[in-house]
């Protein structure tokens, strides 16, 4: 059996396995992503990289070619809902095309205090681009056709055995940390034995149960539709709801319908999946379907724990989501993020190894109110149902229209402009924040109130020369001095120097914008960009019990002081 040593065994190549890939990657850390299937997913799947994943990007160096992909620059990103494709439009929630996510980030900074817009992208070419990125990184290994068998804990690390789907070779993998990205029926839980609990499908009229995707070519759509372009039509009527969202703005699209009784997708030829298509559509057009996928719809499930020992897991092997607020994919990169940095500092002896049991502390409680948030969503629409009339051209079917136009145009606003959802996750709690005792920020997904209370995301806003403030933060940890002097700063700066942790130093004294969101002398930013603390003062033993808190060591002196008591 030929054996291989690494540092980081990842199980996956979805966006969580891929983004972990590079964050340990851009450290340097020699990783190797396994994953059974033969390449990343050609499929569109999921269609929405919120603001949040999109900043995370742009902190790695990618978020302008993300950018590019996907819809055309000036193809609009509304959300629009009909009784059919092609009869009544109820309502429209309007947002700008990609080419001007710069400008109007800027113009609405108030509303979207964020680097970065959504962006509406096939996943599919999201994984295509983090895996070309991660293939670009010398430390890192991709490599596809492999099925993990199972895996030992030793006191060194993980033993994990590989097989060659094809040439049934197998291998055994030496690591020190192995991470489960590898969905909801992979390995690496199940054999831990960890459970999900939560919400299963609940009955609603959409939203709710068995679901249809179907990836399907419609050469004349545009033509033939008579309304006005977007990203998202939605259909609302008694006999079949769906989602068609665009994917290359020309003539691809992906729909999505719930099944009805009697229904059943793994039966359906591809000729049955366009009947139901063109239910929807309301009209007779050229309609090809090149693949369809089943799911099912409703569910908010996240794992007891995400963690074992030396065995982290992420992404859907640990958070099952209900595609509304389109939070599932975006919480997955996260977890990818969180557990990144932490290994990498591990790992290069920058930090304790108590820091990574702040990966569960962290993420599992964003994924339980992810997971809630997504949920109301689904409630939201799903139990709003057509009224009989809808359609009817008739004065009760205008009137109809209108109450359905309105709630459907409210319920897009509160789902589409998400802000809060997207940038409002918190950590408080978490062993390696330093809590304070000052109010918690408002938690609502469609409205985000900035906060520089440690554990939360870093307020954002642009700098006096046109740029982001986080493209001024380090890559690792940012000191910042928004007083009047720079002296504490200049104590964290000598003391991490002698940990061998890497501390950038950015001085925003004077800055008006600065001192009123973090209402502070000082803030220590952790490399996910959240504020590990804030305070007015830094004294040279203040900053040694700092950096102890922060990186873990404070939780292995406590360790420590126990096993010998």
């Amino acid at each position: 059996m030929q054996q291989i040593e690494t540092e980081v065994l990842v199980i996956g190549a979805g966006p969580c396995g891929l983004m972990l890939a590079n964050e340990l990657g851009q450290r340097g850390i020699r990783a190797i992503v396994a994953d059974r299937e033969a390449t990343v997913a050609t499929a569109p799947q999921a269609n929405a990289t919120q603001a949040r994943t999109m900043e995370h990007y742009r902190r790695l160096g990618f978020a302008h070619e993300i950018r590019q992909l996907g819809l055309p620059s000036d193809y609009p990103t509304d959300v629009a809902y009909f009784t059919t494709y092609a009869g009544y439009e109820l309502g429209r929630h309007r947002m700008p095309p990609s080419g001007q996510a710069d400008t109007f980030v800027r113009e609405n900074a108030h509303i979207w205090n964020a680097a970065e817009l959504p962006h509406r992208i096939p996943q599919s070419l999201i994984e295509q681009t983090l895996l070309r990125k991660a293939q670009d990184l010398d430390s890192i290994s991709v490599e596809f056709n492999c099925l993990a068998v199972s895996f030992t804990e030793t006191p060194e690390g993980i033993e994990t055995t590989l097989t060659h789907t094809t040439t049934g070779e197998t291998r055994l993998i030496r690591s020190r940390y192995l991470f489960g990205a590898d969905g909801t029926q992979g390995m690496v839980r199940r054999q831990l034995g960890i459970r999900y609990n939560g919400g299963d499908a609940a009955t609603r009229d959409f939203m709710g149960g068995r679901m249809l995707s179907v990836y399907v070519d419609l050469p004349t759509f545009y033509d033939e539709i008579p309304h006005d372009r977007a990203w998202m039509y939605w259909c609302f009527n008694s006999r079949r709801r769906g989602i068609l969202a665009a994917v290359d703005g020309k003539q691809r699209f992906a729909f999505g319908t719930q099944l009805r009784a009697g229904e059943n997708g793994d039966e359906m030829t591809h000729d049955d999946a366009a009947r139901l298509v063109r239910e929807a559509l309301g009209r007779d057009m050229p309609c090809h379907v090149v693949g369809t996928a089943q799911w099912v719809a409703g569910r908010a499930l996240v794992a007891d724990s995400f963690q074992s020992g030396r065995v982290l897991i992420g992404g859907d092997a640990v958070h099952v989501f209900t595609p509304t607020g389109g939070m599932g994919y975006n919480t997955a990169i996260e977890d990818a993020v969180n557990a990144g940095w932490k290994l990498a500092a591990v790992l290069r002896g920058q930090a304790a190894p108590e820091l990574l049991e702040s990966y569960e502390a962290e993420r599992r409680p964003v994924a339980l109110r992810n997971t809630r948030f997504a949920l109301g969503f689904a409630d939201s629409v799903g139990l709003y149902a057509p009224s009989p009339a809808i359609e009817d051209d008739s004065a009760a079917g205008e009137l109809a229209r209108k109450r359905a136009g309105a709630y459907l145009a409210e319920h897009a606003r509160n789902e589409f402009t998400i802000p809060g959802f997207t940038l409002g996750a918190r950590y408080d709690g978490s062993p390696v924040i330093c809590d304070e005792s000052s109010l918690m920020p408002p938690d609502a997904p469609s409205v985000y109130a900035p906060s520089a209370k440690p554990g939360g995301r870093a307020p954002h806003f642009w700098l006096e020369d046109g740029t982001s403030l986080f493209d001024a933060f380090g890559f690792e940890w940012t000191v910042l001095s928004l007083g009047t002097e720079t002296t504490g700063a200049e104590l964290v700066l000598q003391e991490a120097e002698r940990r061998g942790l890497p501390v950038t130093h950015l001085d925003l004294t004077g800055n008006a914008v600065a001192a009123d969101l973090y209402q502070a002398s000082y803030a220590l930013i952790r490399p996910d960009q959240v504020v590990a603390w804030r305070g007015n003062e830094l004294t040279a033993e203040m900053t040694s019990g700092l950096l102890d808190r922060v990186t873990g060591a404070s939780a292995a002196l406590e360790v420590a002081a126990e096993a010998v008591a």
